[in-house]
């Protein structure tokens, strides 16, 4: 077995508030010495599915995992491992017996960012993984709070940046021990052979995020064009 890093928490340019092509998405992730991502763009897997064969048809030294960050009613949840889209706007137990039927493994983005449509308390839902760390944050807590839950239940902890720009990703780090296989991965996951680390994502690259978030809410709502 080896150590791996990973990001466990990518969109690309099929999540609708993220600008990041799949081969820059890749490429940066090789240069920063990642030995693994998982796309999971919002309420589609059509971003991991192509990024993972573009990984094999660029022959990079990088493992991407297909995933899917899911719409419920009640926040997001993260399913790595599939490669089928799984309906939004489902109860969350609806969403993790999908996920499950599918082979996939269950994981709970961000809980306690509100603003990021986090569940909040996860304590009763049945999950392979709580993410503790999220690298967009502006105090820290939603994560501290995340990983005391996370460390009650017993639950192993991932990270992600969640990153929405190519210059995100790696901002956040789950060392994953493991065989270098995507299978081997996902079950060390499951296991809870991981180790979690990371930094905050500065702020002038989460701001440039915001405001381009706000300017795609104003062309929907008002239907003008914002560049």
């Amino acid at each position: 077995m080896i150590i791996m890093r990973f990001d466990l928490h990518v969109h690309s340019t099929y999540s609708r508030d993220s600008w990041s092509p799949i081969d820059s998405i890749l490429k940066h992730a090789v240069d920063i010495g990642l030995d693994g991502i998982a796309i999971c763009d919002h309420d589609t897997t059509k971003g991991g599915v192509i990024g993972e064969q573009r990984a094999k048809e660029l022959n990079l030294p990088l493992i991407v995992i297909p995933g899917i960050e899911i719409t419920t009613t009640k926040g997001h949840i993260i399913a790595l491992g599939v490669r089928e889209d799984i309906p939004p706007k489902q109860t969350p137990d609806e969403t993790i017996t999908r996920i499950r039927e599918l082979g996939g493994i269950v994981v709970v983005p961000h809980p306690f960012k509100r603003l990021s449509h986090g569940i909040g308390d996860f304590s009763d839902l049945n999950v392979d993984a709580v993410e503790i760390f999220n690298s967009r944050f502006i105090t820290g807590e939603a994560n501290r709070k995340a990983e005391r839950m996370a460390l009650a239940m017993g639950i192993p902890a991932v990270s992600g940046s969640d990153a929405h720009a190519v210059m995100m990703i790696g901002y956040a780090v789950t060392e994953i021990t493991a065989e270098r296989s995507q299978q081997a991965v996902l079950e060390a996951i499951r296991d809870g052979k991981t180790r979690v680390y990371g930094k905050r994502t500065p702020i002038k690259i989460f701001a440039a995020q915001m405001i381009r978030g706000w300017c795609r809410r104003a062309k929907e709502v008002f239907r003008i064009k914002v560049d």
